[in-house]
């Protein structure tokens, strides 16, 4: 309650009052934001349109501007989504998405490492999972801000008393929770720098990926089932588990992390346009390669400090009981 976080509180405030719109209304908006994106949102548009180039270089330019239009109208839409999970009623919600695949989690007799991606429903797909998967958690990076923190937690926690958000810092804690059963949540598909990954190919160019999945599921010992989200056709969020990763992990990092980079691919390229490009997925570069955002590569190349997806020092030590 300082008065610093004033701005916040209010801005929480009205958050909640705009989420009470139909969510029809809401996808009108998204499309109005679409629309003015490339106005007001140069640099995020910017990268968006920097990524496409590089990962879809056989589309042409025009087919290339559609598929931003569409990127453009789903990550605005996910933005506004965030308000829906975090203040709709639980009922109401769980009207918004279907499950599929459960099986391919209960039919382990262990925790499960859920492997997952950044599409634009990642936190819609929350509130589809959460209510219906008792003993699930996920990682989650925390906010600086406290006022927004507690609504973050609150938001993803709320759909079901046994969830839980857990630090991406606390490895030993998200080793542990898998060691006790519980299916954890873990999507290690951005670019966290070079210090504790390696580079691997994705859409075929060299990017920074974490080593971390196979990692934590050695050191947890278990499976790692793979989990899509995604927007049907109708806007409804569904969520998918497949079989878990036959022969995986083999202990060796450079093939691991490559078949988890090629999951990935293959996911985003059913739909691409409801993938999280906004990120700069290519801004750790090889030494000696040259930046790929233009005056948006700002401290490219530098090692940078990383948590849950970085950390194998710590996921390895936590190796042992």
């Amino acid at each position: 309650m300082h008065p610093r976080y004033l701005a916040t509180l209010l801005l929480m405030g009205g958050w909640w009052f705009f989420s009470q719109l139909p969510y029809s209304l809401l996808v009108q908006i998204a499309h109005l934001l679409a629309w003015g994106g490339p106005y007001f949102a140069k640099r995020r548009v910017f990268i968006i349109q920097r990524n496409l180039e590089l990962c879809f270089p056989e589309l042409s330019a025009g087919e290339r501007q559609q598929l931003l239009k569409k990127n453009l109208f789903h990550t605005f839409l996910g933005g506004l989504e965030m308000g829906v999970v975090f203040f709709w009623p639980r009922k109401r919600l769980l009207k918004m998405g279907e499950l599929h695949g459960l099986e391919n989690l209960t039919c382990h007799q262990s925790g499960v490492l859920m492997l997952s991606l950044h599409n634009t429903t990642i936190d819609s797909a929350g509130a589809v999972v959460n209510p219906r998967v008792v003993q699930s958690d996920m990682m989650y990076r925390p906010h600086k801000n406290p006022v927004y923190e507690y609504f973050q937690l609150r938001g993803r926690e709320r759909h079901n008393p046994h969830s839980r958000c857990i630090d991406r810092a606390d490895v030993r804690g998200a080793i542990k929770a898998m060691r006790q059963g519980r299916w954890l949540w873990y999507a290690p598909d951005q670019d966290y720098g070079i210090r504790q990954g390696i580079f691997a190919r994705f859409f075929g160019i060299e990017a920074a990926s974490v080593t971390a999945t196979a990692r934590f599921a050695r050191a947890a010992k278990v499976p790692v089932v793979p989990m899509v989200h995604y927007r049907d056709d109708n806007l409804r969020w569904q969520v998918e588990y497949g079989p878990a990763l036959e022969n995986f992990p083999t202990g060796d990092d450079q093939v691991d992390v490559q078949r988890i980079n090629d999951w990935v691919e293959s996911v985003v390229r059913l739909r691409p346009e409801q993938y999280l490009w906004v990120h700069r997925r290519f801004k750790t570069r090889p030494p000696g390669a040259p930046p790929l955002y233009g005056r948006y590569s700002k401290g490219l190349g530098r090692p940078q400090p990383s948590a849950s997806e970085g950390a194998s020092e710590t996921v390895d030590s936590a190796d042992k009981p």
